[in-house]
């Protein structure tokens, strides 16, 4: 059997389903192929939508958030907390995938459940669940499969106390200790959550910080309050193993010592899934880590095929995923109404305390050479903070010292990946850092604390910092 579309999409993540939808808006006739019967992709089901909300559901069955100053953290055992904080992952990511079903529905969008591979010729093999095989024939194909954790050979994934960032979803208890290899974001969240939940956490990397993309200092800072919390941090740790003795599961350091923790997460990067979907066959390249290699229309190396998401590599944000897909989708039907991708994306990292930021570092600034200064706010010093009991992090500005442009915001602490959108479209419009000091914020709101850090930003400018 063998049916025509405009457009075939492998995938339905945000991807698959944003070029999905702008294909079908504009009057293409579109198939999505997904192997799971529900939609949404790797941040519905084992990436994001899940993490965040143990996040959610961590802060308020812990109290995390409001015990230092009301004292309400609620008195549940272990095995009622992981139950209270699985219900509510699998009540929202239901909710999720049933939004992302009816965006498909909506656009009319033929949902196709099977497992995909590209023939030779350029058409897309489709072998259903119950083995019943079908051939879909487009004008255009986009591969957005997402990725997986990466596995290496030296870390014993068949241990059950060894995890990585799918399988710790399905935890039975919360362990008493804690190792998380890998200070990314999914590392740092994991982390963080744990220790919130009361138990003992090492996270150990290889480089020198958490988080190497961040703002140095947020980055430090951010080390510093899980530190104070509880969590202890290993850096510069290349070459960390993991084996099962007859002591127990031993995680060895490279100074030599040697802890025996419950679990062990391991969090150290992703690789795209790619696995028989005949891409040689097809002639399309992919780089060593399973990613597709794209240009900047997020074509493959065959014209007629695409690829977008986790699946060609960095910076694997849905958010990011999301507009590659629409890119794709505008250029392969030639839609021109989204030629690139924003220049200035946010990025958020859901540790406790949170984590937002856009534009330059401040470390990026000084090594390009122009100069800047920088401007501060801290949450301390914040009316609503200081209510909600939230007053760990701050605002940081980066702003050029010539023309007072604002360059980067980064953010650490209660929201701080909402806040960040203001700052974003602030250097978007290229305003200057007087922009927030000339508008009227809301009292007591954290948002304000961009006022203070622009007045602290133009003091270091003008050299009379207080």
């Amino acid at each position: 059997m063998s049916q025509k579309y405009d457009f075939v999409v492998i995938g339905s993540g945000p991807a698959g389903e944003k070029a999905a939808a702008m294909a079908a808006y504009f009057g293409r006739s579109v198939a999505v192929i997904e192997r799971d019967p529900r939609p949404g992709g790797t941040v519905v089901s084992r990436g994001g939508i899940p993490t965040k909300t143990l996040r959610e559901a961590a802060m308020y069955v812990s109290g995390f958030h409001r015990r230092e100053v009301y004292g309400v953290g609620l008195e549940l055992s272990t095995s009622e907390v992981l139950e209270v904080l699985k219900a509510r992952a699998r009540d929202v990511t239901g909710l999720v995938a049933e939004g992302v079903a009816a965006n498909l529905d909506r656009h009319r969008i033929e949902y196709i459940t099977g497992s995909a591979s590209l023939t030779p010729n350029g058409a897309v093999a489709v072998t259903g669940s119950d083995g019943t095989a079908q051939i879909l024939t487009a004008d255009k194909v986009l591969i957005a499969t997402g990725s997986r954790p990466f596995r290496p050979d030296t870390v014993p994934f068949d241990d059950p106390a060894v995890d990585d960032s799918d399988s710790i979803l399905s935890l039975e208890s919360i362990p008493a200790s804690l190792v998380v290899i890998g200070g990314g974001p999914v590392g740092t969240e994991y982390a963080s959550i744990i220790t919130a939940l009361g138990s003992e956490v090492t996270l150990v990397d290889a480089g020198p910080r958490l988080i190497p993309f961040a703002d140095e200092e947020i980055s430090d800072r951010l080390a510093e309050a899980l530190t104070a919390d509880g969590a202890r941090f290993v850096f510069d740790a290349p070459g960390t193993t993991i084996r099962r003795t007859e002591v127990g599961l031993e995680v060895g350091l490279p100074d030599g010592e040697i802890l025996y923790p419950e679990k062990v997460l391991f969090a150290a990067g992703r690789t795209g899934n790619v696995e028989g979907l005949g891409l040689e066959g097809a002639g399309i390249e992919v780089d060593n880590r399973g990613h597709i290699l794209v240009n900047e229309h997020f074509q493959s190396s065959r014209p007629d095929v695409y690829a977008a998401g986790d699946v060609v590599g960095p910076p694997a944000l849905a958010s990011v995923s999301a507009e590659q897909g629409r890119v794709a989708a505008s250029h392969a039907f030639d839609l021109h109404v989204v030629d690139e991708l924003d220049s200035v994306p946010t990025f958020g990292v859901y540790s406790m305390p949170e984590v937002g930021m856009v534009g330059l570092t401040e470390q990026a600034a000084r090594e390009s050479g122009q100069p800047y200064a920088v401007g501060r706010a801290f949450f301390a010093d914040n009316g609503r903070s200081r209510i909600a009991g939230t007053t760990t992090g701050l605002i940081k500005l980066v702003v050029g010292r010539d023309n007072k442009r604002l360059l980067g915001v980064h953010i650490l602490g209660e929201d701080a990946a909402e806040l960040v959108h203001i700052g974003q479209a602030a250097i978007h419009a290229k305003d200057d850092v007087e922009r927030f000091i000339h508008t009227t914020f809301n009292t007591p709101t954290r948002s304000e604390a961009y006022k203070y850090a622009a007045y602290d930003a133009l003091q270091d400018i003008s050299g009379r910092r207080l």
